[in-house]
């Protein structure tokens, strides 16, 4: 028995030997080879040698998959580190592969598009790990490593990790999504360590904890080893200890996260049986901290150690189901020059909510009361809100910023914010004597109002008789021009007649295009200055096109969309009357004004487009693709608000419809690339039209401009080089402006133009970016997608 038994012993050993090296080359130790794939619903991870730690697929979102380094050792997956957190796989999509090719490159591959999860510049690689430190490295064919985790953190630092001077940290979105949140940790060239909002600048009033410790040293690091130490490190020396640890304990894992809430913390997890993630040290236990977690407009209120979210009086959340998107205004704010708007009842006051940031006031008064206060904001068209705090008052311009409750910590302050009137009559508490005289007088007043209706019916029949055939005739469409308006439009009906009187004949001439001309007008019984839109060549396709603008636009209310009043559908002819608009179009402003806008003009006229097509795109109740979104379809009006027009000529979808193939519409310049290569046309075709006249707003150019030098003739290609050598000075000339908000501007308008549709965000993100609420992470080359297909 001893031979058999002796030769049993090699077989076992020879298989546990393969079986060894196959879990090696699933699970790291350097022996993720070239061909190695993974799949989510297959082989979907490849794990450290411990087991502790994996790098690959795992849930996030409804039935969608990220990719990045999670702790595997444990149910729930606790993500550390994500690949391309803002750019993610398409959501609810399993049909994925992850591949170290046989070339040396990991790809990310989905039905639409190929892509690195990681780094497009990185070629030749030899073979990838996943360490039991939870670094995932990438090695060349002589072993060096050519990338790590470890040097691109996201919101997480693992024991062994360290957090490099000006690199930092930013949290996620939530707990459930790890896309880029609202707040970052940054390791400070002047050895601080501090916790700011994202796109604030590293100053104190937006720095909301810091370790205190300053100087200078380019190789001061932040540290976390395995006993739980989180300390500031300098080339030799540790600086300070921000947590002391404690003895290090195997089968535990240690982390350092900053949280979604915006507070980072020190964790601990047991291997060994069920345990929880344990809160060892945090950088604070007032979760109203955070600046910024409530959003512009938005304060913090701290309830039995839980932050809740409020809006100022007179704004609503922007996303009803996230309350720290922000707040904006639930009514349409009234212009200055209204001279007969209302000073009573239309100043609302929030009691102890400091505010902070960069100090937005323009004008401080001493010595006045809460009343004054109040009353000299409604005076003042330029304030929006006060603070009155101590006998002094200042006066703000929103958005207002960092706000949160102080309650019982000596802070007395009163923040008072101009709302509009409201539409709805005050119903006062009824006095029972005035009812009963009220009732007497009923039989008065019934007699009156009946004889007062008899009249007036003789007065109407007598007009109609006598007037029928002249103007300012109300009458209905002629039944010949049957096309069902009816309820669908609630708007003025003119007669053609009507519409020679208005236009004085058509002969005051505002514009031109290639199938219409558009006349200034005056509606005499009310003074009423419009612009005419006389439709010209109209075939059977052109008249359906009409009937569908004025059946929509009936419809469609916003204060960046140009509103129709009234139209004419008469025989022959179709005719639009439209708000007239006294400064004009975007493109004379930009690209004719002597005096040319300011940038502060130029960000509010950017997003009062956004807004706009935002509204058509997502809020109307018909969506809309405007198709034509150009500076000479953006008007002015009297407050330089700029509003769409031509919005109704456009496409519509129907409920069930995302998406239409058609011919070619737009502008050239304008006009999104899906166009010319045949591909499905949705709401990113205005996308891209409105980040290229982003970008003209920007640098007050045309898109093409062939009398400057080649390489700046095409403003697209010319901004993008500028970004990428970062020279964006040069877009602007000898403007002085903040190079951080010209940043960001420019990073959206790069990102709407992306050639590749589903990278470019949705309008609601656009103008979330716009805002500042919300990160933007460095767009690529716009026409990067083109180069791999």
């Amino acid at each position: 028995m001893a031979a058999p038994t002796f030769i049993f012993l090699i077989v076992s050993a020879i298989w546990n030997v393969a079986a060894a090296q196959t879990r090696g080359a699933g699970g790291g130790a350097r022996n993720i080879t070239r061909g190695s794939s993974l799949t989510p619903t297959g082989n979907s991870s490849w794990i450290s040698p411990s087991g502790h730690y994996a790098f690959g697929f795992y849930p996030q979102g409804n039935g969608g998959y990220a990719v990045g380094v999670f702790v595997a050792g444990i149910p729930d997956k606790t993500v550390v580190w994500t690949a391309n957190r803002d750019n993610p796989p398409p959501a609810t999509t399993t049909n994925l592969t992850l591949q170290l090719t046989a070339d040396g490159r990991l790809i990310l591959q989905s039905p639409q598009e190929e892509s690195s999860p990681i780094d497009n510049a990185l070629q030749n690689i030899s073979a990838a790990s996943m360490l039991d430190t939870g670094n995932f490295v990438l090695y060349n064919s002589d072993q060096e490593k050519v990338w790590e985790s470890f040097e691109h953190p996201t919101d997480t630092i693992l024991p062994g990790q360290t957090l490099s001077v000006t690199r930092e940290l930013v949290s996620a979105a939530s707990e459930t999504d790890h896309a880029s949140g609202i707040f970052r940790l940054k390791m400070q060239s002047d050895r601080n360590l501090v916790q700011y909002p994202v796109n604030t600048p590293d100053t104190a009033p937006f720095a909301y904890w810091s370790s205190g410790i300053y100087g200078t040293g380019d190789q001061v690091t932040l540290n976390l080893d395995n006993s739980g130490r989180l300390y500031l490190f300098n080339s030799s020396i540790v600086l300070r200890n921000i947590t002391q640890g404690e003895p290090s304990k195997e089968h535990t894992i240690i982390m350092m996260r900053l949280d979604s809430d915006g507070i980072f913390r020190l964790y601990s997890h047991s291997l060994e049986g069920n345990g929880i993630w344990s809160v060892l040290w945090q950088s604070t236990t007032d979760k109203c901290d955070p600046k910024g977690i409530c959003g512009l407009n938005g304060f913090c209120v701290l309830n039995d150690g839980k932050a809740t979210c409020s809006c100022l009086p007179g704004f609503d959340f922007v996303d009803p189901s996230n309350s720290t998107s922000g707040c904006v205004r639930n009514f349409i704010a009234q212009s200055c020059k209204d001279e007969h708007r209302s000073t009573e009842n239309d100043m609302k006051d929030v009691e102890n909510v400091g505010w902070g940031g960069e100090d937005n006031s323009y004008l401080e008064l001493s010595s006045v009361t809460k009343e004054e206060c109040k009353e000299a904001c409604l005076k003042d068209c330029n304030c929006e809100a006060t603070v009155f705090e101590n006998g002094k008052c200042r006066k703000l311009r929103l958005p207002l910023k960092y706000g949160r409750m102080l309650l019982g910590e000596g802070y007395t302050a009163t923040t008072y914010v101009k709302v509009g009137t409201s539409d709805r009559p005050v119903i006062p508490m009824k006095d029972p004597e005035k009812e009963i005289k009220k009732e007497t007088r009923v039989g008065i007043l019934i007699t009156g109002v009946s004889l007062a209706g008899l009249a007036l019916v003789v007065v109407i029949i007598s007009g109609l008789v006598i007037y029928r055939n002249r103007i300012w005739v109300y009458r209905m469409i002629s039944e010949k021009a049957n096309y069902e308006l009816g309820e669908d439009v609630c708007l003025r009906a003119f007669t053609f007649f009507e519409m020679e009187q208005i236009t004085n004949g058509f002969k005051h001439e505002l514009g031109r295009g290639s199938s219409a001309t558009v006349f200034k007008g005056i509606i005499p019984y009310t003074q009423k200055v419009v612009a005419v839109k006389r439709l010209e060549n109209m075939l059977t396709e052109g008249e359906r096109e009409f009937h569908t603008e004025v059946k929509v636009i009936g419809k469609t209310h916003h204060r960046n969309l140009v509103r129709l009043i009234g139209y004419c559908i008469e025989g022959a002819n179709r005719l639009l009357v439209y708000d007239y608009m006294i400064n004009g179009s975007l493109a004379n402003l930009l690209f004719t004004a002597r005096n040319q806008l300011n940038w502060d003009e130029r960000i509010g006229i950017a997003l009062d487009i956004a807004r706009g097509i935002l509204y058509l795109h997502e809020e109307c109740e018909t969506q809309i693709i405007h198709y034509d979104i150009k500076p000479h379809n953006i008007l002015m009006d009297e407050n330089m608000i700029a509003r769409i027009i031509d919005f109704g000529l456009a496409k519509l979808l129907k409920p069930d419809q995302t998406k239409t193939f058609t011919g070619i519409r737009g502008t050239k310049g304008y006009v999104a690339p899906e166009w010319h290569r045949k591909l499905p046309v949705t709401v990113k075709a205005d996308v891209y039209s409105f980040g290229i006249v982003l970008l003209e707003i920007i640098c007050c150019r045309s898109c093409l401009d062939w009398s400057l030098p080649e390489e700046e003739a095409v403003l697209e290609e010319w901004v993008y080089d500028c970004f990428e050598a970062g020279e964006l000075g040069k877009l602007i000339g000898d403007e002085e402006i903040d190079k951080r908000k010209l940043e960001r501007m420019v990073k959206v308008g790069l990102w709407c133009i992306q050639d590749e549709p589903s990278l470019r965000p949705s309008m609601k993100k656009v103008v979330l970016m716009l805002e500042g609420t919300v990160d933007i992470p460095t767009p690529p080359s716009p026409t990067s997608f083109l180069s791999t297909i």
